[in-house]
């Protein structure tokens, strides 16, 4: 602290440094002065949509409209609401209006649109996200099957050793249903080439299947399965692949503000602030379709139920699945009818270019599978053939599926191809909706309550030190600019109701740090040190104190944002970085700015100290003119 309180100091490098890091932080802040608008963009396949008519379909609907402008170039129409938060009411009118009404096929999204001045958004700096409980929006809580997965793994080992045995006219052994995590295969001791075989056949699809063969005097059994280790890979591929997926979901659905994160072994917790409408979002962030692609076989095979009634028997390792769908559109073929245009990524164009060259003349079937809740509440796959097709030439990386009943489950389905399928079944275990108007109160109150303990604390700082008082009102609010800016530059962080708590807990912080450190000055000036002293020494014998109390609460601060979820983790958030903050403020910028407000006292204290000196010299003249 020597540099920082000795005006003769030639050091100006760490002064300047303070403002450019000050300044830094505060020009980050700035967009917060420019929230987001909601706005709604429709677009038409043929452009026949005009701003006009759009508005009047909302009016009509009890909803203002502020602005409506069409770019001339994309032809896409953009719609500002009078109250923004009803952008979700407004986009659900306009589907059913454009649906039902014009038979048109348009696509309608609720997208963010910044605000922030272009030389602001030239820097990528945007607001500070808000959370659920200050914006308003959907929570859902949704626990993810890991068992089902094992399960739906062992059934299709299952099955593919059922066809397996016919396709290689393996008689005499026995497949049984899979259970305790392990599927038993059977035959008579003389049968024992032929079972061998079939265990040779299924390793090399499954790699990592586990086998142990039993041998009695009339039977040789083989045990097939994952061991605990495989077992918790699959557990874990299946969460981590449903976070994936429920991330790519809700970017279909233009959330960009939303928050996806595991809770706990099993559970998956997904905020989504600006949604008011909790069923559209639950039908498709909990929609578990999926899409593969099989060939039909005459011999041996799995039956499967066509949609409109009927059987098929189908080949159970598809060509390929879903997961290798890189892009799904949906629209309407020639007549009109709903389809869902696909793009194979490289990998699945090769197989289906593979496969089609193979097998032209011949059919190919489209398996679509959901899982659903049968009447004894047990969570199911429930499949079914949507379409069949002769394959007449070698197909590439695009094709369509059609058959698909309404527009909407065409929308529905592509949306789900894009974001990809789940392998496991999910569960929403927890619901919770949080309306606009109450989301506003939120924020009102909350920064209400801000604005009350910042002037208390103002107050309090003037009346105890004066000068130096103003000195804690400038750090504290330099505190408060360099947070939000920290805040707003940090991509993970929200701002919640209990961060706003967290961010009035820092101004009391804040000023707890320039408390400690004044009134060690206020100690020093009362022993009879000059005032540069007093402070040099108040903020030195003060810092190790300082030090400890902040270490602590960052200790608390860390372990709530490593354990935390949602509003608790907001809070530890604004906690970490306002000590951080503090800090800075606190003991940093008000140790350059101590010398500066207290410059009177200095002067009076140097004109007392050269009158003194002066009335010591004329003593001393005149004690040695009398010895003279």
């Amino acid at each position: 602290m020597k540099n920082q309180l000795n005006p003769k100091s030639n050091n100006r490098l760490t002064p300047w440094a303070l403002l450019l890091v000050i300044v830094f932080l505060a020009i980050s802040a700035l967009p917060n002065l420019y929230p987001n608008n909601t706005v709604l963009k429709v677009s038409s396949h043929n452009n026949t949509l005009s701003a006009t008519q759009i508005s009047q379909y909302l009016e009509d609907a009890q909803l203002p409209v502020r602005e409506a402008t069409v770019n001339h170039q994309t032809g896409e129409i953009r719609v500002l609401l009078e109250h923004p938060k009803a952008s979700v009411n407004a986009q659900a009118v306009l589907q059913k209006k454009l649906q039902t009404q014009l038979q048109n096929a348009a696509n309608i999204s609720v997208q963010s649109e910044a605000t922030t001045p272009a030389w602001l958004q030239s820097f990528n700096l945007s607001p500070l996200k808000l959370g659920l409980d200050l914006n308003g929006g959907v929570l859902f809580v949704l626990k993810v099957d890991t068992d089902k997965a094992l399960e739906e793994r062992l059934e299709k080992l299952r099955l593919v050793a059922k066809d397996y045995r016919i396709e290689h006219k393996l008689r005499g052994i026995k497949i049984e249903a899979a259970r305790d995590n392990s599927v038993v295969i059977k035959a008579n001791s003389n049968q024992a080439d032929k079972l061998a075989t079939l265990v040779k056949l299924l390793k090399a699809d499954y790699p990592s299947l586990t086998s142990i063969e039993q041998n009695t005097a009339s039977q040789v059994i083989w045990q097939l399965g994952f061991d605990e280790a495989n077992q918790k890979q699959i557990a874990e591929q299946a969460i981590g692949q449903a976070i994936s997926t429920l991330r790519s979901r809700i970017e279909q659905l233009g959330i960009t503000e939303a928050v996806t994160q595991r809770q706990g072994k099993q559970h998956i917790r997904i905020e989504l602030p600006g949604v008011q409408d909790p069923a559209a979002a639950k039908r498709l962030i909990g929609a578990t379709a999926e899409l593969s692609f099989h060939a039909l076989k005459d011999i041996g095979g799995h039956t499967y139920k066509y949609k409109d009634g009927g059987t098929a028997k189908l080949n159970p390792l598809p060509i390929f699945t879903g997961s290798e769908i890189e892009s799904a559109q949906a629209g309407r073929d020639e007549s009109g009818q709903p389809l869902v245009q696909l793009m194979l990524s490289p990998a699945g164009g090769d197989k289906m270019s593979r496969f089609s060259r193979q097998n032209i003349g011949k059919p190919m079937a489209t398996l679509y599978g959901e899982y659903h809740q049968n009447q004894k509440g047990d969570v199911v796959k429930q499949q079914e053939v949507i379409s069949v097709a002769t394959i007449q030439q070698a197909l590439n990386r695009q094709f369509s599926i059609t058959n698909l009943g309404t527009m909407q489950r065409a929308q529905e389905l592509a949306m789900v191809l894009r974001a990809g399928s789940l392998q496991a079944p999910i569960t929403i275990v927890e619901e919770q909706t949080i309306g606009p108007s109450l989301g506003e109160q939120n924020i009102e109150n909350g920064f209400n309550a801000l604005k009350l303990g910042l002037a208390v604390t103002l107050l309090f700082m003037l009346a105890c030190y004066g000068r130096l008082g103003v000195v804690a009102i400038i750090a504290l609010v330099v505190n408060l600019v360099c947070l939000l800016g920290l805040m707003s530059l940090l991509p993970g962080a929200v701002l919640t109701l209990p961060g706003i708590a967290g961010l009035v807990l820092t101004i009391g912080m804040a000023v707890d740090t320039n408390v400690i450190i004044f009134e060690r000055i206020r100690d020093e000036i009362k022993q009879g040190a000059s005032t540069l002293g007093a402070l040099k020494r108040g903020y030195q014998h003060a810092m190790s104190s300082i030090i400890d109390a902040n270490l602590t609460t960052m200790i608390t601060a860390l372990v709530l944002l490593g354990v935390g979820y949602g509003p608790i983790k907001g809070f530890a958030i604004t906690l970490a970085l306002g000590i951080l903050t503090s800090l800075f403020s606190g003991v940093l910028v008000s140790s350059y700015l101590s010398p500066l407000f207290l410059k009177h006292e200095r002067k009076k204290e140097h004109q007392k100290d050269k009158n003194k000196a002066q009335l010591e010299s004329v003593t001393t003249k005149k004690e040695g003119a009398h010895h003279a």
